[in-house]
């Protein structure tokens, strides 16, 4: 099988978030950034159906220089082959996902693999963009699929059950928590990672059809206030309800 998968750098989520000055964006300087963690379960899917199936995996991103560090990652963890769409521009889902489709178009696929949102920005919006840009179908939020005959079976949970949808090769999905556990990569597979060239590009007149306007941090939350312990805090609890919260 000749599997994509689509991969993003974000920032860390131990880290601490800091607007830039014109708090359009955050800023970077100095920020951890990691591979997006539901591309951790889109890479290893790959990798599986590599190992059940045969072919090739090939891991792309978009984004700025250091974005490599993430596709090195993916090497580590067995990917065979990277491709690195560089941009230190931020950009929406459309253009992302129109930067995406040109290389993949070329390389050829059976199979796309993204993850199901981005956790610095939480569109989830690239995967079916890609899809309807390269006519071909696709699932999102699948937590398991299988493999056969030229065609996929995926399942993904929905409010009170699980959904099953087929569909034929090639597709494109994007892989929920619970498909698979990631696997480590191994001291082996980050040397090799290391010194690995990676193929890239720099595309021209970039322009966003999307801008962001202004980022904000979240409300301080309100402290907690220990009003005493078992029944002898119901008649404070009624006043500070009746009171101070007036929802009596």
């Amino acid at each position: 099988m000749n599997l994509v998968v689509a991969i993003k750098q974000v920032p860390d989520t131990e880290a601490m978030i800091r607007l830039s000055p014109d708090r359009r964006d955050i800023d970077r300087d100095g920020l951890s950034m990691i591979l997006n963690p539901y591309d951790e379960f889109a890479v290893e899917e790959a990798l599986r159906l590599r190992e059940a199936h045969g072919g090739s995996v090939w891991v792309v991103t978009v984004g700025p220089a250091d974005a490599a560090d993430v596709l090195r990652t993916a090497i580590a963890m067995g990917a065979d082959d990277a491709f690195h769409i560089v941009t230190e521009q931020a950009l929406d889902a459309l253009t992302t996902a129109r930067l995406l489709a040109e290389p993949i178009r070329a390389h050829g696929f059976d199979l796309i693999l993204t993850g199901r949102e981005a956790i610095d920005d939480g569109y989830a919006l690239v995967a079916p963009m890609l899809a309807e840009m390269l006519n071909v179908p696709v699932i999102t939020l699948v937590s398991s699929l299988r493999v056969e005959g030229g065609w996929l079976t995926a399942e993904r949970d929905v409010e009170g059950g699980r959904e099953t949808l087929r569909c034929p090769l090639p597709a494109v999905v994007s892989a929920q928590k619970g498909l698979n556990e990631p696997r480590y990569p191994s001291l082996k597979g980050k040397m090799m990672a290391k010194k690995r060239e990676i193929p890239m590009i720099v595309p021209d007149g970039l322009s966003s059809k999307v801008e962001v306007e202004q980022l904000a941090y979240p409300p301080a939350r309100s402290g907690t206030k220990i009003l005493g312990e078992g029944v002898r805090a119901v008649p404070e609890l009624l006043r500070v309800m009746r009171d101070e919260l007036k929802i009596l």
